[in-house]
């Protein structure tokens, strides 16, 4: 019965940003953790970054210092600022959420860097 529903993905020129949303079906804070992945293709699906119910937060080195991962809990949203975006941040962007029950995705949403 959880649903996550990402938006935002785009088209936008390197340096450009965007922000992702993901909506959830139920309250965020019914997970442990709640994060952003990334798939190119022909790679393997790799973390971005994570936020946990308690409000810390993960990154890949690859993002740190460009991305930011937020929440607004009465909205049941988790967002990720995308800053000077580079080409090789070009992949489709899922949401995750796990708890002790379950893993979710969302049905992830296509982001191209690219002049």
């Amino acid at each position: 019965q959880v649903q996550l529903v990402e938006s935002g993905g785009d088209l936008v020129q390197p340096g450009g940003s965007l922000r992702l949303s993901c909506a959830a079906s139920v309250p965020i804070l019914t997970f442990n953790t709640m994060g952003w992945y990334r798939q190119a293709p022909g790679k393997q699906r790799d973390m971005v970054a994570t936020i946990t119910s308690g409000g810390s937060t993960n990154y890949a080195d690859s993002v740190k210092g460009r991305f930011t991962i937020s929440r607004d809990i009465a909205k049941n949203t988790v967002y990720l600022q995308m800053n000077t975006l580079k080409p090789e941040d070009t992949a489709v962007y899922y949401c995750n959420a796990k708890s002790y029950g379950g893993n979710y995705w969302g049905q992830g949403t296509q982001v191209t860097v690219s002049s």
